[in-house]
Order: structure tokens, then sequence, then C-alpha cells
């Protein structure tokens, strides 16, 4: 039975093609009103899950219920009262701005008496009104991602699946449609996004970490950061990182060492005891030090750390 206080309720799901395991045995609650995202790799299990939950698949096994409605057994009814996005923004490029909204009023089965306010908001929303009349095809990838958020939104849905949906876009772009859908949270609607951008996960209510069709991790980002940090983490610049990156790997002190933009992110048990070994290896090496420090984590420090984990735990089973 549903949870009218809750939007997805998903228990034990599994989907299987033949003999590849893409979801499994996965298990999560999104409450209403929450940015609940999906973190990881692609080929993780994050679209296979969202279609699911859509109706779009049928599982092999588990249940789940969104908005209420069964997955299994009422997926046509779950349609009309979910909206969806995927990566490729299903707009139609021969269309017009204004077609590809009368379009998706026909499909999502808009009210008459509506479709003239809905459209006349989703063309406020994604800044378009100046631009109805052109055609789809000479849009930038942030307006058309704008225009089919819109879309996927026409029938005023509660519940919102956004598939990768900033994939392909500029981090402009990208910085903007999260503003629509902060304010989609706050008039009431729960997102449920999914997303391989690491600084893109600091901005959900609360994430979970998708790694070959397993939740390896879930919980608010700062909580993700403070639970999940095993080693402690430097950030090195240097006049030389790959040779910094050669000299310092074979060091007792430190744990791992990769590449972070300019830069390189030293993983360490304990920066006081590092942090001089560090200095004399590199320096010992003719290798000026530009600036070397301890840092918080990122979400990708601790999204590569946790991965990394599980890696070596189905290595060593």
């Amino acid at each position: 039975m549903a949870n009218k206080e809750l939007s997805v309720e998903v228990r034990h799901l599994v989907k299987r093609f033949d003999n590849f395991t893409a979801v499994n045995n996965v298990s999560f609650d999104v409450a209403r009103g929450e940015i609940f995202g999906f973190l990881g790799p692609n080929g993780a299990g994050k679209s296979t899950t969202i279609r699911m939950l859509c109706g779009l698949l049928s599982p092999t096994g588990g249940q789940a219920f969104v908005g209420g409605f069964d997955i299994a057994t009422q997926a046509e009814a779950l349609r009309h009262h979910i909206g969806y996005m995927s990566q490729k923004f299903s707009l139609y490029d021969d269309l017009t701005v204004e077609e590809n909204i009368n379009f998706f009023s026909g499909i999502y089965r808009v009210p008459q008496s509506r479709k003239q306010d809905r459209k006349n908001y989703v063309l406020k929303m994604a800044g378009l009104e100046d631009r109805k009349g052109s055609m789809t095809h000479t849009l930038s990838g942030g307006w058309k991602q704008r225009l089919a958020l819109g879309c996927a939104i026409l029938h005023e849905p509660p519940i919102l699946f956004l598939d990768e949906p900033t994939s392909g876009v500029d981090p402009l772009a990208r910085r903007s449609f999260w503003s629509l859908i902060y304010e989609l949270s706050d008039t009431g609607h729960t997102i449920f996004v999914s997303t391989h951008y690491m600084d893109e996960a600091e901005y959900c209510h609360r994430l979970s970490l998708m790694h070959r069709g397993r939740i390896v991790a879930m919980g608010e980002p700062a909580e993700l950061k403070k639970n999940l940090q095993v080693h402690a983490l430097l950030n090195l610049e240097s006049s030389d990182p790959l040779s910094s990156m050669k000299i310092l790997e074979p060091l007792d002190s430190v744990h791992e060492v990769a590449v972070f933009g300019s830069g390189l992110h030293i993983s360490v048990r304990s920066p006081d005891a590092a942090l001089p070994g560090i200095r004399r290896a590199l320096e010992g090496r003719n290798i000026d030090i530009l600036r070397l420090e301890a840092i918080d984590p990122s979400m990708e420090d601790i999204f590569v750390s946790t991965i990394e984990e599980e890696e070596k735990k189905q290595y060593e089973s």
C-alpha cells in the first residue's frame, strides 16, 4: 500500500535484460517536494530505474509506487500524473516552439480551457515569449532544454523525472536550469533527477550514489561527505603535476593521487604526518610547490572514493 506522505516508494526493484542485471535490488523513498538526485557514471542503472518508475519499462522483480500508482499494474494511469524529460529533450526540431507546446498539450491531454494559460506559462518560464515562432532546431541547447522542461510540465504533474537533463549544455545553461528546478520544488513539485555531473549533486536535497545497478550510498550531500570520507585530502599545485604524481604515489603516507583540474588531489591518512614527506620528495626532485594545503572533499572526491571501495570489495570477493 502506498504511503501518502511519499511521492516515490521503491522496494527491492530489479531489472534484467537476458543475463545482464541493470538494476539490482534497489530500495529507497522520495518525500513530497524533495529534489532527489541519482548520481552515477554512465551504465550505472540510473536511466533504467527512472524508466521503470515512469512506467516505460516493466520491472523483473520488486515493487514500486509513484504518486500512489503501482508501476507494474497501473503504468498507463501513472504516466498521466508525472512529467518526464530525457537527455535527448524529446522535442520535434521541424516544429516551431509554439507548435511543440501545442503538440505536447495534446499528448498530455491538457483541458482545452487550460491550454492557453499553460502555453503562456511555459513560454514565460522558458524565456521564449519572443521566439515562439522560431523553428526549434534553431535554438541553442540551453533554450531547447528549458522548452523541453516546460513541455514536460504542461499538464501540471506533481512528480517530475529528469533523466540527465543537463547533458550536453554549457555550464551557464546548467546553472540557469537548476534555478528553474528550485522554483518548481518551491511550489511543491517532487523532482527526481539523474546526473553524472558531480557539481550538480550538491544542488539536491538528498542523493543516491549508484554503481553497477546498486545503490552504494544515500543521504544529504553534506552527510555523505562526512560519513564517506575515509582519508584526509590535500590539494597540490606544482610546476609539474605529472611528475609529481609519479613521485608521490609510492610514498607510504599517501593513499592515492588523482588529477583534479590543473592540480592534484592527494588522499592521505594524516595530513600532519604526510605534508613534510611530500614537500621533501618534491623539492628533492626540483619540483616547485605552488600550493599544498588540506581541503574539504568535493562530491566528486567522495564519489570516486566510494566507487573505488566498491570495486575493491567486488575484486576481493
